[in-house]
This record gives structure tokens, sequence and C-alpha cells, in this order.
């Protein structure tokens, strides 16, 4: 009797914990330097396959250099992609450093996106805080 006793609440704290590991939010920092409109859209589905299976998972994107071109009102392919994924709590950031660099008004740059400072120590500040690191495209 006490070993079934034991079984049962080994198997009790078993499931807990996977059940525990199910709902874990994870915490993604994707980084995207590329002008492709390929990678632009393989990122909006990527976002979207995400949040289909983990919709608790905190995810920011940091647009810089080339990559810019996908946060820019003129030059996006994937606006109403980023507004939708905006809706589902991803952060799109763009880098100011790059801005500068690129001489970029933030006017062009899609209403519902932010700004970092500098993309790079953006990144590698959330990886100190604990962040997966995903390079966004090919």
């Amino acid at each position: 009797m006490k070993n079934r006793i034991l079984f049962l609440f080994a198997l009790f704290f078993a499931h807990g914990s996977l059940a525990q590991d199910q709902v874990k939010s994870h915490k993604i920092i994707f980084q995207l330097s590329t002008a492709d409109t390929m990678a632009h859209k393989a990122l909006m589905k990527q976002l979207k396959n995400i949040h289909s299976v983990s919709p608790t998972t905190v995810v920011e994107v940091v647009c810089h250099g080339p990559g810019l071109d996908m946060l820019h009102k003129d030059r996006s392919v994937v606006v109403s992609g980023i507004k939708t994924a905006v809706d589902n709590g991803v952060k799109f950031q763009a880098c100011e450093f790059s801005l500068k660099e690129r001489n970029i008004e933030k006017s062009s740059i899609v209403s519902f996106a932010g700004y970092v400072p500098a993309a790079i120590i953006h990144i590698v500040t959330k990886q100190e805080e604990g962040w997966s690191y995903i390079k966004a495209g090919f």
C-alpha cells in the first residue's frame, strides 16, 4: 500500500511538472539585418507559428542595417503581417543608430514599431537577461 501511495505521489508530481513545462513562457529576441523580402516573409510565418503553439511566448524583433526595410512604410512587403504580430504581442524595434547611418527619418518607419539606441547592444542585453537569440534570415 505504501509503495502504491508513493507511486501515485510521484506520478502526480511528474504530471504537474509536465503541465508546468507545457505552459512555460519563453522569451525570444530575433535579429533581422537583411533586406531580403523572402526572409521578411519567412519571419512573419515563424512568428505566426510561435504564437499558434506557444501564445505566452514573449517575442521581440530588432531590425537594423538593411533589415530596417521591413519596418519602412514604403519598402516593407509585410506591413499587415507586422501589424498582426504586434496585435499578438510581438514588439518590433528599429535601431536608431542604423536609422541615422542610413538617413532614414523615424516618420518613414511603421507607427507600431519602437526604437532602440543600438541594436547589437540591445540584443546582447536581452541575452544577458536570459532571452533566447535567433538570427532571422537565410
